[in-house]
Order: C-alpha cells, then structure tokens, then sequence
C-alpha cells in the first residue's frame, strides 16, 4: 500500500505515519518547508517527505497520483482572531483540494481526520437547565454561538468531504476528541502537561472527552483497509472532569495538584487580561473567549459507532495519560 499523509508532522499525522510504516506500508509524508520533523524524525527506507501544502494543486496531483490511499490530517487549528482568515483557507479550500485530486486520480481511499468540533454544539438556550447532552454520529449542524471559528471551518472541509463522497469517491471521516500523546508540550494538547508539571494552581470547570493518539492511529489505519465508506466516526476513549484530569496528571508527573477552580466569571476576566497582554507583546493568548468557553462545556460523546464497526477497545485515560506522562518526564 502507497499512502499520502497530510500533516505529517502533527500529534496525529506522525502517529499515523508509524502505523503505516510499522505495518510495512510506503509513506508518503507531505509537510511544509522548514516544518519540525521531530515527531518523526527517524529515517526509514519506506518514508518520503514531500514539501509543500495542500493549498499547491499541482504538487498535490503529482504525489497523490503515486499513491493508492490519503490520509489528510493538515489542518490549522488556532482560536486566535487573527489566524481565522488562514485557517478557513487551510482547513476548508486545502480540504477541498484534497477531495478533488482523489476524486481525479480516482484514490482507492480517503480517510479525512476531522475533530469533533465538526459536528456542532446544540445551542445550550434551547436546552433544559442541568440537561446531561450526549452526541453521537447523528448529530447535525446547527449554527449556535457555542461553535468557535475554528468549528465552522472543519464543518466545510466536512462538507467537501460530503461532496467528494457523492460524487463518487470512497471516502470516511473520523472526528477525536481531545487527542492526548506524546508530542511537543510546547504544542496542541499536549500543553495540558507541561502546565501540571509547572505546578500551575488553575483548573476549570467541564468535562473534557480524550482519546489516545495511538488509537486514533490505528482506527485510522484500519479504516483505511475496511470495506466501510460514506460513513463518520467519533473517536472518544471516555470523558472525565477536568479537575479530575488534571489532578491524576499530577499524580502521573509527582506534582502538587491544581487547587483553584476558575468558574466562568474569573475566566471571562483572565481571557480579556491575556488578550491585552499579547496584543503588546505579539505573541499568542494561552486563553481565549473561545478556548474559555469551550472548556465549561459538559457535553459527552458515544463512542458505540466505532467499536462495534471495528471491534475496538479504545485504552483507558489513566493508561493513556500514565504512559504520556513517563514519557515526557524522561525527556526532561
């Protein structure tokens, strides 16, 4: 099998780029020029790299005519204002590119990792008060202020990748959870990490719903190989609070506990400081209005869909969050 990996130096896409490669698989790993390769920096005879992006519609027909399956994972993904006008490039015109290509070379397969802010938030005024909301896989779009900017974009890759299907092409979509592994923890989730082993004394109210990098990585590579299309999965290994999450991490990395809850009040106040703050600095905020929101949000996801289409046992929390933990203490 020939397989084209967008993003390939993301948590995800190097994740996925193991499996492939530990199956035996030629990779063909599309990354943009001067991009950190560390998450995948070991040579290997069936790995080549390709520079460029998803947005070059010609270095796209030229490898994806190579290869037989794509897996795309490049993405932008930023609640940052200022980000907003690349990311819906990147995220839905870069998708659609993708979709067209494979529909031209006729690919045996797409797999499209999408998130699960895909799918849309219900809007909460339509909910009864202290209603428990549980998605799954039927869940639809709807347009309410509880989806960020950067919901809005992966939903229209979605869409591309809809469109792509009807239009013929063998195609299925998962959408993860919070993805915890053992990447850069001065990047994506794994930041969650390196702020307990600061000892910060913060934690915020919601629950927040993970999944393990290595099964999404091998969900991935076994949907690829699947006689199943047209369809989306979600990926969650289970949900728990975040106060909950944060304090077995400290437990992991033998660190002192969060012990200050920040409850929507003081997190409204903090994102508005931090928004000032990086504003004069031109860095970007550690919080933001939608990264605020978003983390008071106590909505759960069914995971049944993909493990009885699979018969998937996803890992546990504490196994996933133990094993990223010793990991990344070994590098310190």
């Amino acid at each position: 099998m020939k397989v084209l990996i967008t993003g390939a130096t993301g948590l995800v896409g190097s994740a996925v780029a193991k499996k492939f490669l530990s199956e035996n698989h030629e990779v063909f790993a599309l990354v943009r020029p001067g991009a950190d390769k560390r998450l995948l920096a070991d040579e290997h005879p069936k790995l080549t790299w390709v520079e460029g992006d998803i947005l070059d519609l010609l270095l796209l027909e030229k490898v994806i005519e190579q290869v037989d399956y794509v897996v795309h994972t490049a993405a932008v993904v930023s609640f940052v204002p200022r980000d907003r006008k690349m990311m819906y490039k990147v995220n839905a015109e870069g998708t659609a590119n993708v979709v067209n290509v494979c529909l031209k070379y006729k690919t045996q397969k797409l797999v499209h990792v999408s998130s699960i802010a895909a799918i849309g938030r219900p809007d909460k005024r339509k909910q009864g008060g202290g209603q428990a909301v549980v998605l799954n896989e039927e869940q639809r779009w709807e347009d309410s202020p509880e989806n960020s900017e950067y919901a809005k974009t992966k939903h229209m890759a979605e869409l591309e990748v809809w469109r792509g299907i009807a239009e013929g092409l063998n195609a299925v979509i998962v959408n993860p959870t919070l993805i915890l592994g053992e990447g850069d923890w001065e990047k994506s989730s794994t930041q969650i990490f390196r702020y307990i082993y600061r000892e910060k004394p913060f934690y915020t109210e919601g629950i927040a719903n993970v999944v393990d990098v290595k099964d999404v990585a091998e969900i991935v590579y076994r949907l690829a190989g699947a006689a199943i299309a047209g369809e989306r999965f979600l990926l969650n290994a289970g949900s728990i609070s975040y106060h909950n999450l944060f304090d077995m991490i400290a437990d992991k990395m033998n660190r002192k506990r969060p012990s200050f809850k920040v409850g929507p009040g003081l997190a409204g106040v903090i994102w508005r400081v931090e928004a000032v703050r990086t504003w004069l600095l031109g860095t970007k905020p550690l919080i933001t209005r939608e990264t605020a929101q978003s983390a008071a949000r106590k909505i759960t996801y069914d995971n049944a869909k993909v493990r009885q289409a699979l018969d998937f046992q996803f890992q546990s929390i504490e196994e996933t969050v133990s094993r990223i933990s010793e990991s990344l203490i070994r590098r310190i």
